[in-house]
């Protein structure tokens, strides 16, 4: 009974302890953002504190895509639709860079469109951790649709 006891007590302590530890455990990937000497450590969008923010809000994100995206011709022409799936990171100053297609709509010219588009956003709200703004990785899919 007494070793019983003991062990559940134990076993208390440790999950006591481990817990908290737990819930401070952040999803961060190291980027090489087209320089070939530094690396930076990327906090992913849900992992953050207080996550980025494109000016406006969401609405604001979708007023932005919508204006800015141009169909290209030739996938217009053959009626070529799809999704691309884009990653990018907003870095500590908003500023949004290392844009990459994760996966592509299976035509180039939507590939190249999609990463324009994301290139000419304005500066974003930073993410934070407690009160220190970093580096997040936003994921974001820009639809061609006729």
């Amino acid at each position: 009974m007494l070793r019983q006891l003991r062990f559940g007590l134990l076993t208390l302590l440790t999950m006591a302890a481990v817990l908290p530890m737990a819930a401070q455990v952040r999803h961060v990937t190291t980027v090489n953002p087209q320089s070939k000497q530094s690396y930076m450590e990327v906090y992913e969008f849900d992992y953050v504190d207080i996550q980025p923010q494109f000016p406006g809000g969401e609405r604001g994100l979708i007023n932005f895509i919508n204006k800015t995206r141009e169909y290209p011709y030739y996938a217009y022409k053959n009626r070529i639709q799809g999704r691309v799936l884009c990653s990018f990171i907003v870095g500590t100053d908003g500023r949004v860079s290392d844009v990459r297609v994760i996966r592509g709509a299976g035509d180039e010219s939507l590939n190249r469109e999609a990463i324009r588009v994301i290139g000419e956003m304005p500066k974003w709200s930073v993410g934070k951790v407690g009160k220190h703004a970093v580096p997040v990785r936003v994921v974001l899919p820009i639809n061609f649709r006729l």
